[in-house]
């Protein structure tokens, strides 16, 4: 059987011509943490599946139907591949007792993996940048994060994102609120679908989150969780709405916002795009004040979001934005018994000068190796015959404009590659 192996559906491959537009985006992001004083951390792709229950919640659907666990051949533990990146980032504080001095302001990149039904901008392999602010329990931390991505689509030149707002009180509120629901859900049983009725005793908020266009009325009209915040929660959810105005950030504040893992408490917050179809959240995220106690650490609060990296690019792409310039200096076409061994010595010098150099390989005449020359993107050809050996010359000619040919030394073509006309 000779059949083509291909890679697992909604898992894809980054190829070369789309690596440009990624190294962009990691390039503003790098610049964009940077500017507010988070430090990168880096957690291990597989973690403890105990973890990921532990922090999500086991009645989720990221827990119940898509991680990815398996267990291991060698001892049986139960792990799965990370389905998100908050539960690891905070892991890795516990264990290695980050929070012991200061709070942290920290930031991560990387693949994520959840069993779903693949479809645009929803995939198995997914992408995602976290940032992850821990040990701070002022709402202006709320309100950092939210400026902090405002400012993020500008630098990516993104408009039209848009800010839903919501405040999910403590855990005392949302008992009380979850008697009410479910007293109220009781009421429309009719009205909910299969995976609804499921939920109602185990996590009835995440109904309201429902998809369903049947349940959107019945979910519209139910009761309201801000009726039962206290004063702590509506003065901590009134401040972040203060900064916001302040920095001129507009906001709808969407009752029904539940976000769809347990760890949430007060401030929770999506920014979504109407130019992506059914998955229009490009960043979500919120306060998770318990979660560091229920990993196993010292009570401490925290707060956090995470950025879809495809689904921001999509936006880029669509956009228009361009990408900038590729960076190749010169391709070094050689032809010659002698020259072949000078080309190579000529590539590695002008490499150690800090330039971009491909060094052609393969053989074939001057005139093939000029049209890869040119194929390949590069400002010059370094052209090398067995006469330029001799010499210790070599002839730069230009490819992305019509002046004339210059034959050259080793520092003369440093120059004038550096220079960048």
């Amino acid at each position: 059987m000779n059949s083509t192996i291909q890679a697992i559906r909604g898992m894809n491959d980054i190829l070369p011509e789309q690596i440009p537009r990624w190294q962009q985006f990691e390039s503003i992001i790098r610049d964009w943490v940077a500017a507010y004083g988070y430090n990168e951390i880096r957690t291990p792709i597989v973690e403890q599946t105990g973890l990921f229950k532990r922090a999500i919640g086991e009645i989720t659907d990221i827990v119940e139907k898509e991680m990815y666990s398996f267990a291991d051949a060698l001892n049986g533990e139960a792990l799965s591949l990370r389905p998100e990146g908050t539960a690891a980032c905070v892991r890795a504080v516990i264990q290695h007792n980050l929070l012991y001095q200061s709070p942290q302001r920290l930031w991560y990149s990387g693949p994520m993996f959840r069993h779903e039904r693949p479809q645009k901008g929803r995939y198995r392999q997914f992408h995602q940048v976290g940032v992850e602010s821990l040990g701070y329990a002022d709402p202006d931390m709320d309100a950092e994060h939210l400026v902090m991505t405002a400012d993020l689509w500008r630098r990516l030149g993104l408009s039209g994102i848009a800010l839903e707002l919501n405040t999910l009180g403590d855990t005392d509120a949302r008992t009380r609120y979850r008697a009410r629901l479910i007293a109220y859900l009781e009421q429309h049983r009719d009205q909910l679908d299969d995976d609804a009725k499921r939920r109602l005793y185990t996590n009835p908020l995440r109904i309201l989150d429902s998809k369903n266009p049947a349940m959107q009325d019945m979910a519209d009209a139910a009761p309201k969780l801000y009726d039962d915040l206290d004063d702590a929660a509506k003065t901590h959810f009134d401040t972040v709405q203060t900064r916001l105005r302040a920095h001129g950030i507009e906001y709808r504040i969407n009752p029904r916002l539940v976000r769809g893992l347990d760890y949430y408490n007060y401030t929770v917050f999506e920014w979504v795009s109407d130019q992506l179809g059914a998955q229009g959240t490009v960043c979500a995220g919120g306060r998770y004040d318990s979660l560091i106690e229920q990993i196993g650490g010292k009570p401490a609060p925290a707060c956090g979001y995470a950025l879809g990296i495809e689904r921001l690019l999509t936006l880029m792409d669509s956009a228009g934005i361009p990408l900038p310039a590729r960076q190749l200096d010169a391709y070094v076409v050689h032809n010659g018994d002698i020259a072949s061994p000078y080309a190579w010595q000529l590539a590695h010098s002008l490499r150690q000068s800090g330039l971009n150099i491909i060094l052609h390989c393969g053989g074939g005449n001057f005139k093939a190796q000029m049209k890869k020359a040119d194929a390949s993107g590069a400002r010059f050809a370094c052209i090398i015959g067995d006469d330029e050996a001799r010499t210790e010359t070599l002839t730069l000619k230009p490819l992305r404009c019509a002046s004339e040919q210059t034959k050259c030394t080793l520092n003369q073509a440093i120059i004038l590659l550096k220079s960048r006309d």
